[in-house]
């Protein structure tokens, strides 16, 4: 009894004490919770993909959101696009946005990375790879070696079904006619007709497995894949040989800084061709974190690279006098 009394005691005076509390505080203080919900990249972001136009650099998350820099990556705004998980993305010559959800459709916006709309594709049913032509056509690649075009903004799209069960990871075109997509097990189908018909090339050797692949002309390809493993061709895909990366990182995303070929990966990892060889780019402070993806940033020759946790770094390329590596702008949900 004398335990339940004195329980009951320690109780009334806590609950005394707390309403003594909120009558002296008055409001909680949200502050804190307001500027956290101001601020435009969350620690839980995941930069899926990355691309650039002259005007701004646009980044695709997993969880509903795009971010937009008008500065090259200095500062950032957040658009939400709903249920969505932009896996990849890309720049039209036209200047629009196109961003692939896993989700089955595709996102684009206009120049500025504003008004992102979305059109529903049904096949492949996992989008895995988008490119723009010169003609303005959206192309996406995916699963079951499909490849879905549409020459109406989405209006409409027409399918190829390549007849492999492969996902195919990467597809670009080089000019009106000549487009190369590479699939797993090292398979690469290229098109000389503006994507009427389709072939495949040799495979890649031991069934390579592509993360990326970047041409830069019908003959000359490059692609990453795991373990940091770099091919070359210089005949059109007709043959591969191994391409020394000094950096040991495989390589998520290739693209292009000016006339330098680039790649973000794993390990915090920016590298670029010089030579033969990929080499890191120095940087101060990295992070042991993966970057999933990169792109140069819009006017300056610099990489946009970003991954897990809300980050968003710029990297100067140390090819160009005007860059050197300690001019370094970060954007990260702190």
């Amino acid at each position: 009894m004398r335990h339940s009394t004195s329980r009951t005691t320690c109780l009334a005076v806590l609950a005394g004490a707390s309403v003594a509390l909120v009558g002296c505080s008055g409001e909680a203080d949200l502050s804190l919770v307001r500027a956290e919900a101001a601020r435009p990249i969350k620690r839980y972001d995941v930069v899926q993909s990355l691309a650039s136009n002259d005007q701004v650099v646009a980044a695709g998350l997993q969880n509903g959101s795009v971010l937009v820099s008008g500065d090259s990556g200095q500062t950032w705004r957040r658009e939400a696009v709903g249920n969505a998980a932009i896996v990849g993305m890309t720049a039209c010559p036209d200047g629009t946005l196109l961003g692939i959800d896993f989700y089955s459709k595709v996102w684009h916006a206009d120049a500025s990375g504003g008004n992102w709309t979305p059109v529903s594709i049904e096949k492949p049913r996992v989008p895995l790879a988008v490119t723009c032509d010169g003609q303005g056509r959206w192309w996406i690649a995916g699963t079951r070696s499909r490849i879905t075009v549409s020459s109406d903004r989405g209006a409409t799209w027409q399918l190829t079904d390549l007849g492999e069960d492969a996902q195919i990871t990467a597809i670009q075109f080089l000019d009106a006619d000549f487009g190369v997509a590479t699939a797993e097990f090292g398979m690469v189908f290229v098109t000389e007709d503006s994507g009427a018909s389709w072939q495949r090339r040799p495979d890649m050797p031991a069934e390579f497995y592509p993360y990326d692949a970047l041409y830069v002309s019908r003959d000359e390809g490059f692609v990453s894949g795991l373990a940091g493993q770099m091919l070359h061709t210089a005949d059109g895909g007709q043959t591969w040989n191994p391409q020394s990366n000094a950096t040991g990182a495989p390589l998520y995303r290739l693209f292009k800084v000016g006339n330098v070929l680039h790649g973000v990966g794993a390990g915090g990892v920016v590298a670029r061709l010089e030579d033969d060889t990929w080499r890191a780019v120095p940087y101060p402070d990295p992070l042991p974190v993966f970057f999933a993806a990169g792109a140069p940033a819009a006017g300056q020759a610099a990489v946009v690279a970003g991954g897990p946790g809300g980050l968003l770094r710029v990297i100067a390329s140390t090819d160009h006098a005007v860059a050197t590596p300690e001019r370094v702008l970060v954007s990260v949900a702190e």
